[in-house]
């Protein structure tokens, strides 16, 4: 039997398949959600009244949306809106019930968001972030016509969290320089004045990080909760601002064993209790944690990777969950799927293999998928971007597309990857861009050695930081790939840094050590531009015209030059910034990517 969705591919049917995010509740509105669904092609906001039983798309933009949060009443709407996904916009909002849009904080210029604070009072913290004022962070008082500045540096930081009445404001900030490893300070509303501060890094032989996870959720309670890196792992612990005290949380299973990984916590609604997201070697699980006794309680999540939860007020915990064989929905632990997008499932995929190869720098994790039949196959190595992220056992429709084209996947977590102790992630500053292709470099000569990977048909793949370690890559190591595919890539990193958004400037003169001025010879040895002399093989690449992270410009020299070599190479630019999220265009990326591979393998 044939219909038009049967002639669509599988691959094809994974993108188009609609699919939501874990949706986010307002504090004293329970009933009234929000979340992220490419239902129609696009990714825009849509806001969900339980009660009701509705769903209301709120955002409807040629290019997408994303980033929203919802009043604590429920009232309102936020949303920012930017320019074409160039990431610089202001914050409007919109009644929950629909209405027309507004500028929710008059009086504001246009800047990079850097944060967003929503009083239960009527306050407002926005943060801002601009190349020419660094981090600003702007109050609106309840009544108030206009926003007044509390906070500036010319270092990056953000909005962290109101406390309950609104009269503390932590801010995650790093004025002292070290873009990797954030500070927190806790001021006053009232007037700005400082109430306390935690630095881990001045001071300190070795930096470790600190995170605001957000003030206790009830009246009269200023604790406020916090991650930390004091044992080398994210760890939570309970901070009291006004008194000082600080209450580090061992937590350990049942079994009395702790958990081996990185730890993450949110306030349960009565504020007793803390929902626990433990993330250990690509894949995560959920623990429930009482704060009087100190119990932890596993709560009942399959194997996999849970992409975020929230614990509701009637004592269940919502969660994003997905493998990389299973699609992800939106589950309770009250049992069965809460939300899930309208449309049929897409398609499932291959289970992954884990595999542990001795690198360099320790055992590297990988994640292999094998493709039907024998091989050796021809192999994608896809990295991952962020630096500091993880490829996990989740559903991904792009690796699932060249398992269906007969390809094997392998993803590799190097040094800088997260979930795997802060000494596996800091290794990243050691010999940026390099020290992760030499964790790629001994997980590719596993792949060939195995059987698994065809020596001849080695594709390098990414995107972003990705697309960056694949141009690297072809360069530094000419002789192990047959095809390059990158992404908005950084290419020219020196020109780079010149034109990309202030955020990254920071936290590039955290990696390098100082800015191209000062230590000229450490970006020269980690940009893809110093090797493109030594490529080899073809090329592609894709790039947004109007990315602010990675910027069109440094793109364009890069390619220049591979033309000037006679290197075959093929370039797509779209309309767009770090990415597209329209549905349409990621097909048409993919389908560009794989004419590319299948007309130089052959």
């Amino acid at each position: 039997m044939s219909s038009e969705k049967n002639d669509v591919p599988a691959w094809e049917q994974r993108f188009r398949a609609a699919r939501v995010s874990l949706p986010d509740w307002a504090d004293d509105a329970p009933e009234r959600s929000l979340y992220v669904s490419n239902a129609t092609g696009t990714y825009e906001i849509y806001a969900w009244d339980r009660l009701a039983g509705t769903h209301r798309q709120v955002t409807d933009r040629p290019n997408g949306t994303t980033d929203a949060a919802l009043s604590p009443d429920g009232a309102w709407v936020w949303w920012f809106d930017d320019t074409d996904g160039d990431e610089f916009g202001i914050w409007r909002r919109q009644p929950f019930a629909g209405g027309a849009d507004q500028e929710a904080v008059p009086g504001l210029a246009p800047s990079y968001e850097a944060g967003l604070a929503l009083g239960r009072d009527g306050t407002v913290v926005v943060g801002r972030s601009t190349d020419e004022d660094g981090t600003t962070l702007h109050l609106l008082r309840p009544g108030a016509a206009e926003p007044e500045e509390i906070y500036r540096h010319a270092e990056y930081g953000g909005v962290g969290d109101l406390s309950h009445d609104s009269t503390l404001l932590a801010i995650d900030h790093t004025e002292h320089g070290d873009a990797m490893h954030s500070a927190i300070r806790v001021v006053r509303t009232a007037d700005g004045s400082t109430v306390a501060e935690l630095d881990e890094v001045t001071g300190h032989a070795e930096p470790r990080g600190l995170a605001c996870l957000g003030f206790a959720p009830v009246p009269g309670d200023n604790r406020l909760l916090v991650a930390h890196q004091r044992r080398g792992r994210w760890e939570p612990m309970v901070w009291d601002p006004l008194t000082g005290t600080e209450t580090e949380l061992v937590l350990r299973t049942e079994q009395g064993e702790p958990l081996p990984g990185d730890v993450s916590a949110q306030w349960r609604p009565d504020a007793t209790a803390l929902l626990v997201e433990h993330e250990f070697e690509a894949r995560s699980e959920l623990y429930s944690y009482q704060l009087a006794t100190g119990t932890l309680t596993r709560l009942d999540t399959p194997r996999g990777t849970v992409a975020g939860a929230t614990a509701r007020p009637d004592g269940t915990v919502e969660y994003l969950w997905s493998s990389a064989a299973e699609p992800s929905a939106v589950r309770s632990t009250a049992g069965g799927v809460v939300l899930r997008a309208p449309g049929t499932v897409p398609p499932g995929s291959v289970p992954v293999q884990d595999v542990w190869v001795d690198g360099p720098g320790g055992r590297v994790h990988a994640l292999v998928q094998r493709p039907e039949g024998d091989g050796p196959f021809p192999t994608v190595f896809e990295v991952h971007g962020g630096p500091t992220h993880h490829d996990s056992d989740s559903f991904a429709a792009g690796p699932a597309a060249w398992l269906d084209h007969g390809f094997a996947v392998v993803r590799v977590n190097y040094r800088g990857s997260t979930g795997y102790g802060q000494a596996w992630t800091d290794a990243l500053r050691e010999r940026v861009g390099l020290i992760e292709l030499e964790d790629i470099g001994a997980v590719r000569a596993w792949a060939v050695a195995s059987g698994l990977a065809d020596p001849k048909r080695l594709v390098l793949s990414g995107g972003s930081w990705g697309g960056y370690l694949t141009l690297l890559g072809l360069g530094v190591q000419p002789g192990d790939w047959t095809l390059g595919l990158a992404a908005v890539p950084v290419a020219d990193y020196l020109t780079a840094y010149t034109d990309e958004m202030e955020a990254l400037k920071s936290l590039d003169r955290t990696l390098f050590g100082g800015t191209p001025e000062e230590v000229p010879e450490r970006w020269r040895a980690s940009s893809p531009l110093t090797y493109v002399d030594q490529v080899r093989v073809p090329v592609y690449i894709s790039a947004g015209v109007n990315d602010p992270r990675c910027p069109i410009r440094q793109i364009e020299n890069y390619v220049s030059r591979l033309a000037e070599l006679g290197v075959p190479h093929e370039v797509y630019r779209y309309d767009a910034g770090h990415g597209s999220l329209v549905v349409d265009e990621r097909i048409k990326q993919l389908r560009l990517e794989i004419d590319f591979v299948r007309r130089h393998l052959g």
